[in-house]
């Protein structure tokens, strides 16, 4: 898999870039997000990719981060949803919301979204709202993490994973530390309160 390329950005629109890479240049499908996202052309550009292959084409999908292309992966492996729905799926909608839209079985929010009917949100609720409840979504705390809590908030996951609690609901744990500033204290006191509430 070519997990990322790196290179000059020569153009750029709503739902496609070339990139200069070594001399070849590249045209890649994104998303409005990494759209908005990106430099100006003339400026050096990386992107996360994922390299679709069929018999009869091969497709480079370009994210700007993780989050988006870990979504349009899941999307990809349902029956019915392929690449280019994903990606259209994807540019009506943010992917920590449209996470979060799955795990509470919001139907409605996700049939607002340009590509979505009813019976695809029922089957996307179906086949993914367990693999992101159980994931890590620490990373929906960013807004409200400074560096330095960041990386306690990592060493705390880690530690209370390895004790066999679920990561959904450490997450839900964090998020109350932080609204009650729970992370001012070291991470042996930070991991003693999570354990109280878990």
């Amino acid at each position: 898999m070519i997990d990322s390329i790196k290179g000059t950005l020569v153009k750029k629109n709503p739902t496609s870039v070339i990139v200069d890479v070594g001399g070849i240049r590249l045209g890649i499908p994104i998303t409005l997000a990494t759209f908005e996202k990106i430099p100006n052309p003339n400026q050096p550009v990386e992107l996360l990719t994922y390299l679709h292959v069929r018999e009869d084409i091969m497709v480079l999908y370009g994210f700007y981060d993780d989050h988006e292309r870990d979504v349009f992966m899941q999307l990809n492996s349902i029956s019915g949803i392929g690449p280019r729905s994903a990606m259209n799926i994807l540019s009506g909608t943010d992917p920590i919301e449209f996470k979060k839209k799955i795990i509470d079985s919001d139907v409605a929010s996700l049939t607002s979204i340009p590509g979505i009917g009813t019976k695809t949100a029922k089957r996307i609720i179906v086949e993914l709202k367990d693999k992101f409840t159980d994931q890590d979504t620490g990373s929906d705390l960013d807004f409200l993490l400074v560096s330095d809590d960041k990386d306690k908030i990592d060493d705390v996951m880690k530690v209370l994973v390895s004790l066999g609690y679920k990561r959904s609901a450490i997450n839900q744990v964090i998020k109350k530390l932080v609204t009650e500033d729970g992370l001012d204290d070291n991470i042996e006191d930070i991991i003693k309160g999570a354990l109280k509430l878990l």
